[in-house]
């Protein structure tokens, strides 16, 4: 039976309507009327604007064989960092802005080079990419595809004929944000994109085609340096802990606003230390929303422990890197060894939040025990298979 039709026929209408949104710097139904209208007349890309196509259905993606680009790429980047470009730390540990890049004109190396340079400063900003922004979406689906492959989204709005997008639209939603606070602190929701998923997204695209001059910011953490402050005996503990990672949150919330779905719940057991497959580092693996279960601890204990990993993010100032957007800009980051948030501060902006997100998903998530006995599932080509810790 395929997910459409189940949905229609099974889901439970009783379910009662959230009070909130789950997440709200995302719309879960399609606009109507006057605001349909508003927001269609002030949009430089409509074709961005999300739809949710009802013939639209999937199987959640099997385990996949996966090589990553990085592996392939000249460690002195000639193809990315060409004459003219220049490169600004954001951070001294993280994350850089290029300027002088284009990258509908990055060649297959330079996009190497480019997945080496995400893996190892975790989040990469490029400005003025209008041009880019401006190919469409098969071209950027074709050029996110060098990267691994794309997930596709399960309730969300997307382009047309596009799944693999997954389409952020705010505009003039100030009473669904008053809404939100009535019953919320914050919107702060620190997570790794689609975790849900058998081999979680390593490299993550994020488009800016509006937004506010000032407000919206994504703040992004740093995992591996989160897991380096930890003492060796936390470490130890923590080495040998998973958790299953589920999807059925989200599709409950949809169902309850009698929303589209377009696939099953997906839950899938990763490692809460993975280890990264180019750079070899360890890092953090859970976040505040998908994992529902943690193995290897009792659930009180459990409990007592993923509190103070997420307290540890929160607090871990010197180890965030803020993004500050500006129209037609295009963030990569590395999903592996980084979680992110969105900061809804821009609810008295006139102008609106627009951005499409495309997730590569790369290596099932390495464990430190898979790291010390020389293993990586469905990915041979990795430096980590002749690793030791």
């Amino acid at each position: 039976m395929s997910p459409s039709r189940m949905d229609e026929e099974d889901r439970d209408y009783d379910i009662p309507e959230p009070k909130v949104s789950y997440d709200i710097n995302v719309p879960y139904m399609p606009p109507t009327g006057e605001y349909e209208r508003r927001i269609k007349d002030r949009t430089e890309f409509p074709e961005y604007l999300p739809v949710w196509e009802k013939d639209t259905c999937f199987e959640p993606v099997q385990r996949f064989e996966y090589h990553d680009p990085a592996l392939r790429a000249d460690k002195r980047k000639p193809h990315l960092f060409t004459p003219g470009v220049k490169a600004q730390a954001i951070t001294p540990k993280m994350g850089t802005v290029l300027t002088g890049v284009k990258l509908e004109d990055l060649c297959q190396a330079g996009k190497d080079e480019l997945a080496l340079l995400i893996s190892e400063r975790k989040v990469v900003v490029f400005r003025e990419q209008f041009d880019f922004l401006n190919k469409g979406p098969a071209y950027q689906v074709n050029f996110m595809e060098h990267f691994g492959k794309l997930s596709r989204q399960p309730v969300t709005g997307a382009v047309k004929g596009f799944p693999q997008f997954h389409i952020i639209h705010r505009d003039g939603n100030r009473e669904e944000i008053a809404n939100f606070f009535k019953h919320k602190t914050t919107s702060t929701i620190w997570h790794h994109d689609v975790s849900y998923e058998k081999q979680p997204p390593g490299y993550i695209m994020l488009g800016i085609l509006a937004c506010p001059d000032v407000g919206g910011d994504t703040v992004i953490a740093d995992m591996s340096e989160a897991y380096n402050r930890l003492s060796p005996a936390f470490q130890g503990m923590i080495n040998q802990m998973s958790a299953i990672h589920t999807s059925e949150k989200l599709i409950a919330h949809a169902r309850a606003n009698k929303g589209l779905v377009r696939s099953r719940e997906v839950d899938s057991t990763h490692p809460v230390v993975r280890v990264h497959p180019v750079t070899g580092e360890r890092a953090l693996f859970t976040n505040m929303e998908w994992p529902k279960e943690y193995l290897g601890l009792k659930k009180e204990e459990s409990d007592v422990v993923v509190k103070f990993l997420m307290d540890h993010v929160r607090m871990g100032h010197d180890f965030q890197a803020r993004v500050h957007w500006e129209k037609h800009s295009v963030v990569m980051f590395d999903g592996r060894t980084t979680l992110h948030t969105a900061t809804v501060d821009y609810d008295n902006a006139d102008q609106a939040r627009h951005l499409f997100r495309l997730a590569a998903m790369t290596e099932v998530p390495m464990s430190v025990a898979d790291a010390e006995r020389g293993t990586l599932p469905l990915s041979p080509l990795s430096p980590m298979s002749k690793m030791s810790h």
